[in-house]
């Protein structure tokens, strides 16, 4: 069952972290173990401005934000666009993704968030969408 949702209701911007440390567990566990996720030598190479985060890590994020603030409920949708990357520097601060949204519709059990996700001010997904069932 999820939070009681309306239409127009502005959701808290959730906060996530992506650290290096993250990454390399991500390609171990995904299988993606290409190196402009890892090393600055190689993203730089192929014209990238340094590492960057895996866009499914960055997606993965908006997903888990929507759980939060729908506590659990199920995801019928998720969809967005990788649009800009998300540089990861090698430190032990990393990246910091925000995750916002606004309920757009709520209609037949479904709820519809228009989510906004950046980092550093800029967005890093384009039209990223969630539709989850809001009716037990």
């Amino acid at each position: 069952m999820s939070a009681a949702l309306a239409v127009g209701d502005v959701l808290e911007t959730r906060r996530y972290p992506v650290t290096r440390a993250d990454l390399v567990r991500y390609a171990g566990a995904s299988g993606d173990q290409n190196p402009i996720h890892w090393s600055d030598r190689v993203a730089t190479a192929v014209g990238l401005p340094g590492v960057i985060a895996h866009g499914m890590v960055t997606l993965a994020l908006a997903a888990r934000a929507v759980a939060e603030w729908t506590d659990g409920a199920e995801v019928v949708e998720l969809g967005a666009k990788f649009t800009n990357p998300v540089l990861v520097p090698d430190d032990d601060t990393g990246a910091l993704v925000e995750v916002g949204a606004v309920v757009k519709k709520v209609e037949d059990g479904l709820a519809t968030l228009a989510l906004e996700v950046t980092c550093e001010g800029r967005k890093v997904l384009g039209a990223p969408k969630a539709v989850v069932r809001v009716d037990g």
